[in-house]
């Protein structure tokens, strides 16, 4: 069986029913993938048949409209349109044949595709970069067998590449994307680091080095997100991780001390002490643990 044949089959086989994590769920009439598709007749189907050109070109003719294709375009037949497919010397496609399942989506996809059906543009083309186009190509197998999807991996890129129409075919300007929780992210990255690093010397200037920001601008994540100051969250990832310790392993605790960042066992039995209300050993023998001293 050739490529195009087994990706095919594959995606008929296993991505029939498309399934996504936004509430939206597909019928899939079916997946093809034609080497050589020349002319087909005047048609119209009720459902959505989406193309990408791979290779060669040709023209797509709706209501009188003649659209150029060319290696890279997308073309959307949508339901109840007439149309019309033509090559002289054949064009590589990979199409699929869909519609939303209206009973099991939420309306808002339901609406989406709805919108689509009634307008947007005919043909995109790309050179190949847009995400659309990339889903595309990864569906297809390879002659040398690598990289081939596992089935779930398969499911969602099929899922991911269905959702991708509707802005696709968009013919308005996407408004630019507004990215919130920024800080956030980073804030997230400087705790992980902190927890995963407690054994260090850990410094403003390290941490802010490691994340490609100024020592203030991340001495103004920590004020204004969690309304604490570095210092004081680095001792307290201390005291937190060293009562695990105590109370979960039987390390020493001149090995905790070492552990997560105390310089010596006097300093942290004093910080341990008046955060915990109790010396590490008395900790210790309350909350479980071996009693190494």
């Amino acid at each position: 069986m050739d490529i195009a044949n087994e990706t095919q089959a594959l995606l008929n086989e296993q991505a029939a029913k498309v399934v996504t994590g936004n509430g939206a769920e597909f019928k899939v009439h079916y997946w093809d993938v034609v080497p050589r598709h020349y002319n087909n007749p005047v048609h119209k189907h009720s459902f959505f048949e989406i193309c990408y050109v791979l290779e060669g070109e040709g023209e797509y003719s709706e209501n009188g409209i003649d659209y150029p294709l060319r290696a890279g375009t997308h073309f959307c037949s949508r339901p109840g349109i007439e149309h019309q497919i033509r090559s002289q010397d054949g064009m590589y496609l990979i199409y699929v044949a869909f519609e939303p399942d209206e009973r099991s989506s939420r309306r808002e996809a339901v609406e989406t595709f709805r919108s689509l059906a009634s307008s947007g543009e005919t043909c995109v083309y790309d050179d190949g970069s847009l995400p659309s186009s990339l889903l595309w190509k990864s569906l297809m197998l390879r002659e040398d067998g690598r990289n081939r999807l596992s089935p779930n991996a398969l499911q969602a890129a099929t899922g991911a590449l269905l959702l991708s129409f509707p802005s696709l075919f968009s013919s308005e300007t996407p408004a630019p994307a507004r990215f919130t929780g920024s800080a956030d992210v980073l804030l997230r990255q400087a705790k992980l680091y902190i927890r995963d690093n407690l054994s260090r010397d850990l410094s403003l200037r390290e941490i802010a080095a490691y994340l490609n920001v100024s020592e203030r601008h991340l001495s103004r994540l920590f004020s204004g997100g969690i309304r604490e100051n570095f210092t004081n969250y680095v001792r307290g990832e201390r005291v937190r991780r060293a009562a695990e310790l105590l109370a979960e392993s039987d390390l020493a605790i001149k090995e905790i001390a070492e552990a997560t960042g105390f310089s010596s066992v006097h300093y942290f039995t004093r910080v341990f002490l008046r955060e915990k209300k109790l010396p590490p050993g008395h900790f210790r023998r309350k909350y479980g643990g071996a009693e190494h001293d």
